[in-house]
């Protein structure tokens, strides 16, 4: 196995293609072994994010559906975003909790770092489970209302099989929040 001290050498490093939101860059490595290869990947911004899963007192999940580009359709999911520059991710989690779902949240639990692809992307998602919410809104950056949906959690389980959640973090979020509150019981 190796490790990070046999990480390969970055002998160039170079944008390629540049959008309003990405970075692509080309990497010449060589491995310890001295065999040399082009990588590509999403330039690291530095900037990381959170998803959280928010529990109501009633027992219910609170997911928002929103367009997606990459999908071209409306996705099932719970609220996320970017964490803003001098926030802490437990800060930022409260804050989009505000903004998507007009909701608070007195408990926030961290439940693992992640990262999406980590072949491409070096951004890492903190997950959240929320409770003991209350109501309170902040102004978003969305483009339309997001429709926000009850979910029982009692039928948590049945989430994974909904056609519109499909989103690999938020299922990921899920199923560590359900281990967590199942641990409690």
């Amino acid at each position: 196995m190796a490790s990070d001290k046999h990480k390969p050498e970055i002998l160039a490093a170079e944008v390629v293609a540049e959008s309003r939101l990405f970075k692509i860059e080309s990497l010449d490595l060589r491995f310890s072994n001295g065999v040399e290869r082009t990588y590509e990947r999403m330039k690291p911004s530095g900037r990381h994010a959170v998803l959280v899963v928010p529990v109501t007192a009633q027992g219910d999940l609170l997911l928002v559906r929103e367009y997606a580009a990459g999908t071209d359709r409306y996705e099932l999911g719970f609220p996320k975003g970017l964490i803003d520059p001098g926030e802490s991710a437990s800060e930022a989690a409260n804050r989009e909790l505000k903004e998507e779902i007009g909701f608070g949240a007195r408990e926030l639990r961290p439940l693992k770092e992640v990262v999406l692809a980590p072949s491409y992307f070096s951004s890492k998602m903190t997950l959240f489970l929320a409770r003991d919410l209350y109501p309170e809104s902040l102004a978003g950056d969305e483009p339309e209302p997001l429709e926000i949906v009850r979910w029982p959690l009692s039928q948590a389980e049945e989430l994974v099989t909904h056609l519109d959640f499909a989103e690999a973090r938020s299922i990921t979020a899920l199923f560590l929040a359900l281990r967590v509150l199942h641990s409690e019981e």
